[in-house]
């Protein structure tokens, strides 16, 4: 699923060629993508990101939002081409807007307002850890698991969230009520800098994800222990596990990250 750092990688290559044009059509290739009223004639003011949902700001207050779910991408084009899976195209003066879906779970649709954001609406640019550990405050709720809720905290997924947890040297399982002020310290700091850096690699190519322009990310190669069980952990080089954890597979150092008592 794209997530955080993939959603942004499209916003930042769509904000250049999008900004300022008009829609000229939306031409829906899916019945589950029907109701959604032809923005053709409107402008795009701006592209924004909202968590793992890309926003299309237009002239008229409304917004487009497009969520890619588990395996939508986007192409731009300026010639002929034709992709497979296709399930709506964009039309525009400079080019066409493909939404290429295998699995058919992304959504779009249009919103009169926006929604209020998450108590942590953009974990890559500010994540205060005495923040984090009040809204935790209690809660049994593995941390992995807190991280993953997008009520909470808005944009992290699973590959992500095995990573900064791996960084901090926390196990996924343990309570998120439970954790100290200095763990939540390193979940941020881990948070922030892993997030801005696979943004800056176009985020993790692991099956379906590719940026506007058909190209994989190159995060795939900085993972540490994300589908990386019976390997190295390569800072104690001892064998990263997976579980099941919340329905989700989850990696892991049991050394590094040791387990709750």
């Amino acid at each position: 699923m794209p997530e955080l750092p993939e959603v942004e990688t499209l916003r930042r290559q769509l904000s250049p060629l999008l900004a300022g044009e008009t829609i000229r059509g939306l031409e829906i290739l899916d019945e589950k993508l029907r109701g959604i009223r032809d923005p053709a004639g409107k402008t795009i003011l701006a592209l924004s990101r909202r968590g793992k949902s890309l926003e299309f700001h237009l002239d008229d207050g409304a917004t487009l939002v497009l969520h890619l779910r588990m395996s939508g991408r986007l192409r731009w084009l300026t010639g002929p081409g034709v992709f497979p899976h296709t399930r709506f195209r964009f039309s525009f003066d400079s080019g066409r807007l493909i939404g290429i879906d295998p699995r058919r779970f992304a959504t779009l649709g249009r919103l009169p307002e926006r929604p209020a954001p998450a108590p942590i609406a953009d974990p890559s640019q500010s994540i205060p850890a005495g923040k984090l550990m009040a809204i935790a405050g209690g809660r049994r709720l593995p941390v992995k698991s807190f991280l993953l809720d997008q009520r909470l905290v808005a944009g992290i997924g699973n590959i992500y969230a095995c990573e900064i947890l791996h960084a901090a040297g926390i196990h996924p399982g343990k309570p998120s009520g439970s954790l100290t002020k200095g763990e939540w310290i390193g979940i941020a700091t881990a948070t922030k800098a892993i997030l801005r850096d696979a943004v800056t690699c176009r985020g993790t190519s692991i099956s379906d994800w590719r940026d506007l322009f058909g190209r994989p990310g190159v995060y795939q190669h900085r993972l540490t222990v994300y589908g990386k069980a019976g390997e190295a952990c390569p800072r104690c080089a001892a064998t990263v596990v997976r579980i099941r954890l919340g329905g989700r597979g989850t990696y892991f150092c049991p050394i590094c990250q040791t387990p709750p008592r």
